[in-house]
């Protein structure tokens, strides 16, 4: 195959058909969120056969049990007050390909083979967007969708890239991402710091549509719809600490056109 099928493609990549790559899905379930139960079954079943490893935050510690050949290792809960970002799944889940949604029926395990077909034609971070053509999104505050459209410029003229879901948290990335990401327990939303490093590590990044679902067990509100300038706040100190060195020359070059206009 020649390079110019995968212009995306490094020479140190792993082709597809060149060997098989393992893929590991962390799913996050928030402590707060009640007893999942049948619905955590039921998103268990969707799972698709390439995924052979599935690492659960929340629930007992240390139990594990194997479904129609997938292994299901649970790492017992994290404090959401803590940080929204499950690192102890991370850091665990032993695929060469990362799968990492929400447990609480809002993302569909249907979609992950889109996300790896992105991985698999050369891209180091695969992220969803509500907000492209076959996405869409169950409930989304106006404060929210006004906080998000502002941080959206911010990140586009630090990083010179044109995003359209900054802090949704369905994504996919390469193995070694794990160990250059430097996770804080900052608060910050799930999917914002792993964006806000792929940007800064120059990560080949692609946006695929995806659809948010109502949350199928949550007990309360709250949780699940984060205080907007609390988290706007975090995400955009995340944006300013990694911004790339070049970001003063780039601001002094007046605004940026998007590569889509």
């Amino acid at each position: 195959m020649s390079s110019d099928s995968h212009p995306l493609r490094r020479s140190t990549d792993r082709a597809p058909g060149s060997g098989t790559l393992t893929v590991s899905l962390v799913l996050a379930a928030r402590p707060d969120g009640g007893d999942p139960g049948a619905a955590l079954d039921r998103l268990l079943d969707q799972v698709p056969p390439t995924v052979r490893e599935v690492v659960l935050i929340g629930g007992p510690a240390g139990r594990s049990e194997e479904r129609a050949g997938l292994t299901v290792r649970r790492l017992g809960t994290w404090d959401f007050a803590r940080g929204d970002i499950p690192h102890a799944g991370l850091l665990a889940a032993t695929g060469d390909l990362i799968v990492l949604m929400n447990a609480d029926g809002s993302m569909s395990p249907h979609e992950i083979p889109h996300y790896l077909h992105y991985l698999e034609s050369g891209y180091d971070f695969v992220k969803g967007s509500r907000f492209i053509a076959g996405g869409d999104y169950a409930d989304y505050p106006l404060s929210r969708r006004l906080g998000h459209r502002a941080l959206l410029r911010v990140a586009h003229r630090l990083y010179g890239q044109h995003l359209t879901d900054l802090w949704y948290g369905f994504c996919a990335f390469r193995r070694p991402f794990v160990d250059l990401l430097d996770l804080r327990e900052d608060g910050v939303e799930l999917g914002a710091e792993l964006v806000a490093h792929a940007l800064h590590y120059g990560l080949r990044v692609a946006e695929v549509p995806s659809l948010e679902l109502p949350r199928r067990h949550e007990r309360r509100r709250g949780p699940s719809h984060p205080r907007t300038l609390r988290d706007g706040a975090r995400i955009l100190g995340t944006l300013l600490d990694e911004r790339p060195h070049n970001t003063l020359s780039r601001l002094a070059r007046g605004p940026l056109r998007s590569s889509r206009s």
